[in-house]
């Protein structure tokens, strides 16, 4: 495959481009980016997801907006019941507790 040495080759926010090329690159991926999207890492550490896309004058990539799940291993384990939640949860520790004393 020969390369044409003329075509544009941008880096180019989904969201900033023109409407009716969002609707290209939809239309190009209708089963949306998860599949097809690469991570560039930046020499500063800094990150993007993007996909590649190509017109007749320009080579494209598309960075696409990807939310990061970032909170610690500890913060996903919160508490999800209050206190009020669990009643009886005591009365079913002790009731276990007393059957095996009487064994």
């Amino acid at each position: 495959m020969t390369q044409n040495s003329t075509k544009k080759r941008l880096v180019a926010s989904f969201n900033n481009l023109s409407p009716e090329l969002q609707e290209e690159i939809k239309a190009f991926y209708p089963k949306g980016f998860a599949e097809v999207m690469t991570r560039f890492d930046k020499p500063n550490g800094d990150f993007f997801y993007y996909v590649p896309f190509e017109t007749e004058d320009t080579s494209y990539l598309v960075k696409i907006d990807v939310k990061i799940d970032d909170k610690a291993e500890e913060a996903v384990e919160e508490d999800y019941y209050s206190d009020d939640e669990l009643k009886g949860a005591d009365e079913i520790q002790d009731d276990a507790s007393m059957d095996d004393d009487d064994m």
